[in-house]
């Protein structure tokens, strides 16, 4: 009777243990985590925003209807002449003629919330560049005379698809490294760990100045790279787990049943040594945007003309009085640093083993 008591009264305390399993009772925790949730939605919804920047930010309309017939300039160039202009070349769409043109009688065009790319340099602002916020460029122009809303845009998806990048390439070198220095232990352990030490003396910026010297710019030379010295502190994590792990009795009977080794990894150790990996990733993405926007703005990172977060802010820096420049992209580089790391703390909270019954 005591028995079904205690048992009765466990499960009253906590439901959700008697009839989930761990993972889902670490996303119940995570979600619970409301700084965390939300910041997770946030971010994803701006990265859903930066992927579609094309329909959000673009100089070119989404669809046009001229004299009967619907054009699609967003997937195709068209020349001048097909909406009454005299020359082959490609189409201004912000030309005064161009525009009359397509608003007379039936014609139409639909264009972007933001009418301009990350490219576009608007020729008929009324003051010298870098110009102030206006009804036509909500957050100014650049000293270029770039729609700076445009460059947020483009810029912040090229940060954050170069952080998934270098994320995944760190992840994947340091777990296969840590692995393997965990699991087979003893001389193989002892190599590594000699090696990851000379490997880790190197001077990472000097590497990539003299790079940058040699090749031409581009992302993915800045992400191999940068990839060769970011899966080192990772792979620390995860050595550490499989010592633990290799000890365990499971471990011992999967040998005992004669499974192979890479079967005992991937089956049984590796997947109760991913909690570090996971945790670290919201603040793995951090610190690589983090690179790329302080190499970008040491002129080492990404070529020149691609929107970059660290470009504006040495424009910021090179041009005092043209604040808004300096002030909307920090606001957009702390606002994604700080969401990420809300996300990390509410995961790391998520997967805390001492948290496993609240």
């Amino acid at each position: 009777m005591s028995g079904s008591i205690l048992v009765s009264d466990l499960t009253k305390a906590h439901p959700i243990q008697a009839s989930v399993s761990p993972a889902r009772r670490a996303w119940l925790r995570f979600r619970r985590n409301r700084l965390g949730f939300w910041s997770l939605l946030l971010f994803s919804l701006l990265v859903l925003l930066s992927l579609a920047a094309e329909l959000v930010s673009n100089d070119k309309p989404l669809l046009v209807r001229y004299e009967g017939q619907v054009y699609a300039p967003i997937f195709k160039t068209y020349p001048e002449k097909v909406f009454g202009g005299d020359f082959d070349t490609a189409t201004d769409y912000h030309d005064p003629f161009i525009r009359q043109k397509l608003t007379e009688g039936s014609n139409w065009a639909l264009l972007a919330p933001n009418p301009y790319g990350p490219k576009t340099i608007n020729y008929f602002a009324r003051e010298p560049n870098p110009s102030r916020p206006t009804a036509e460029n909500f957050l100014g122009t650049d000293d270029r005379g770039r729609d700076l809303l445009a460059q947020l845009i483009y810029g912040f998806r090229v940060s954050v698809l170069f952080a998934f990048a270098l994320t995944f390439t760190g992840v994947l070198l340091g777990v296969l490294a840590g692995a393997v220095q965990g699991y087979f232990g003893g001389k193989t352990d002892l190599v590594f760990q000699r090696f990851i030490e000379i490997w880790a003396s190197m001077p990472e910026l000097y590497l990539l100045i003299i790079f940058s010297a040699v090749f031409a710019p581009s992302v993915a030379l800045l992400l191999i790279l940068l990839s060769l010295f970011g899966w080192m502190g990772l792979s620390d994590y995860v050595r550490a787990e499989f010592l633990r792990n290799r000890q365990m009795d499971y471990v011992r009977a999967a040998r005992a049943m004669g499974l192979s080794h890479w079967q005992i990894i991937t089956r049984h150790v590796l997947p109760n040594s991913l909690t570090p990996v996971v945790t670290f990733l919201p603040f793995r993405m951090s610190a690589a945007i983090l690179a790329l926007t302080s190499l970008d703005f040491l002129g080492l990172g990404v070529p020149p003309g691609t929107p970059s977060l660290g470009e504006l802010l040495a424009q910021g820096k090179n041009s005092i009085d043209a604040w808004w420049i300096s002030l909307s992209t920090f606001g957009v580089l702390v606002s994604t640093l700080l969401l990420l790391t809300f996300m990390g703390d509410a995961l790391r909270d998520a997967l805390d083993p001492r948290k496993a019954d609240q």
